[in-house]
């Protein structure tokens, strides 16, 4: 089980890991700037294998792999949100992190809420409240890259 963070609609990668950071690639530094655009103590409050859930959009913005380094160096386990911006989906994945597509999950949480999530069934569970949601797994190849723990990871087993 882990610990939920709800962010809204259309948050950017910007907001994730904020461009002034960006001349820096150490992940565990980015961790320490991570969703500080959108939660000043995200950074200093998460822990390992807690999940990010969200509204549509996650992600938009320039396409900068930071926002997932960051994430991932911060503990992030995965994330499910409504929908992601199409690049940020692929540098996720790219990075190792499994997401989950569900409509409407943002409001059926609230940070601090416990989940748990079959990422490979597409099951999510709202410990707090037991609710219960199904979804669409990441197809078979994006799971096998996520499962590797990245493409360059996927590519050296090749």
């Amino acid at each position: 089980m882990a610990k939920v963070w709800v962010f809204g609609d259309d948050l950017s990668t910007d907001l994730i890991i904020p461009g002034r950071y960006l001349i820096d690639r150490a992940p565990e530094k980015l961790a320490q700037h991570a969703m500080e655009g959108a939660d000043q103590s995200f950074a200093e409050e998460v822990e390992e294998g807690d999940v990010l859930v969200a509204g549509s959009n996650f992600g938009c913005g320039s396409s900068r792999e930071h926002a997932p380094i960051s994430l991932k160096a911060a503990g992030i386990s995965g994330i499910v949100a409504e929908s992601f911006a199409r690049i940020f989906y692929r540098n996720a994945i790219n990075q190792g992190i499994p997401l989950l597509s569900c409509e409407g999950i943002s409001d059926e949480f609230e940070t601090g809420d416990e989940i748990e999530v079959d990422w490979k069934e597409g099951k999510i569970e709202n410990k707090t409240s037991g609710k219960v949601f199904n979804t669409e797994p990441l197809p078979p190849l994006l799971d096998e890259i996520v499962s590797s723990g990245g493409l360059l990871k996927y590519l050296e087993e090749k």
